[in-house]
């Protein structure tokens, strides 16, 4: 597998998240047919995996946090919907923004 950064491809899609969200920044990958749509906050990121022709893959989301963040599956919250997940965890270092 391997992530391939396809963020200037969206130039719309990222303009509306920074200027519609808390996200600080917004990257696009492709994964094969799968689209990988990470963004950053300062308490939080969160990663979409879409794939409208399939369900994700388990070993798809295993390996997208792998690449893109430092957190076991444990460590983060899924929310699955119809072809796409999406992860949310919170940083390391919120604690001491939210104090």
């Amino acid at each position: 597998m391997k992530l391939i950064d396809v963020t200037n491809s969206h130039p719309r899609l990222v303009k509306e998240q920074l200027a519609n969200t808390d996200a600080n920044f917004v990257k696009v990958y492709s994964l094969g047919q799968t689209t990988v749509i990470f963004t950053g906050a300062p308490t939080h990121e969160d990663i979409i995996l879409l794939n409208r022709n399939r369900r994700v893959k388990q070993n798809e989301i295993d390996f997208v946090l792998s690449k893109l963040s430092n957190r076991n599956i444990e460590e983060v919250e899924i929310l699955p919907g119809h072809n796409f997940v999406e992860l949310s965890y919170v940083k390391h270092d919120a604690h001491r923004l939210i104090h």
